[in-house]
């Protein structure tokens, strides 16, 4: 599937577009809350989010599978044929988290991001993380951003190195990883784990393209780090794992015969069957 292909929709790529200028306001960075499932999805972008994107630890426990693993790939597909409506409608900009894209062939890799770019998906997060605590060398994680670019150059591919969690923060494996990345075309990096300024400041200029970070509790506000120079900051599993200790805490309260909480907002159940029209 390429840009000329006949077969992909031109709002397709128009939503692509509008989703990789969200990338490129100065001063103003792409908050990306994470969803796991269509009623999610669906409740952020009423909410008023210019783009979602998938979290792979919500989809994945959703399903009774680890993360991270590379056994999620039906899973994460289901989910975006499932919110076919909302983006075909232009009410949701999606983009996906793949994983390491649930194979070391980039030419498999690509065929899963024609097909999600076939069901609507503007962006995917690929990440060189592995299961097992390593790292996904670089010129093959390098080789799978190309293969996606040459299958679908449209698509907006977010380049995630890991290398700040699992190397504790080493610095300049992180930076020629994104240099290698940016090389192979990704149009987007993200350092998951990046909190202390000066580090920030180090990947903003280590490359040409815009920088995600992961917010964390604690760190600098979404304002800080528009000033840092970071073009995305993304919510990753926060928001499910927030729900189901929301979930969990309301339910042991009740059982120990307190009252409810009154602070958690909860949805009620005709906006929640709203949000499957």
């Amino acid at each position: 599937m390429t840009i000329s292909d006949p077969s992909v929709p031109v709002s397709s790529v128009a939503s692509a577009d509008a989703f990789r200028e969200l990338h490129h306001r100065p001063g103003e960075p792409l908050l990306l809350p994470n969803a796991w499932d269509h009623a999610s999805a669906c409740a952020l972008a009423e909410a008023g989010f210019a783009a979602v994107g998938t979290t792979s630890l919500g989809v994945a426990a959703a399903a009774g599978l680890p993360d991270g693993a590379g056994r999620t790939r039906g899973e994460t597909l289901r989910l975006v044929r499932q919110l076919a409506r909302p983006i075909r409608s232009g009410r949701l900009l999606l983009t996906v988290d793949i994983e390491g894209g649930f194979s070391d062939d980039p030419a498999e890799v690509a065929a899963l991001a024609g097909e999600l770019a076939g069901a609507g998906a503007v962006g995917v997060n690929l990440e060189d993380g592995r299961a097992d605590g390593g790292l996904t060398p670089a010129p093959l994680h390098a080789a799978k951003i190309r293969a996606v670019k040459a299958a679908v150059p449209w698509l907006f591919v977010n380049a995630r190195t890991d290398t700040h969690w699992l190397r504790r923060g080493d610095l300049a494996e992180t930076t020629s990883r994104l240099a290698a990345y940016q090389d192979a075309g990704a149009d987007g990096v993200f350092v998951p784990g990046l909190a202390e300024e000066g580090s920030v400041v180090a990947a903003v200029g280590a490359t040409g393209l815009p920088l995600n970070v992961l917010a964390v509790p604690g760190g600098p506000s979404l304002a800080r780090l528009a000033e840092l120079g970071v073009r995305r900051v993304s919510l990753g599993s926060l928001l499910f794992r927030l729900g189901l200790g929301t979930a969990v805490d309301a339910a042991v309260r009740l059982r120990a015969g307190d009252a409810l909480p009154s602070a958690p907002r909860a949805l009620d159940y005709g906006a929640v069957q709203a949000l499957t029209e």
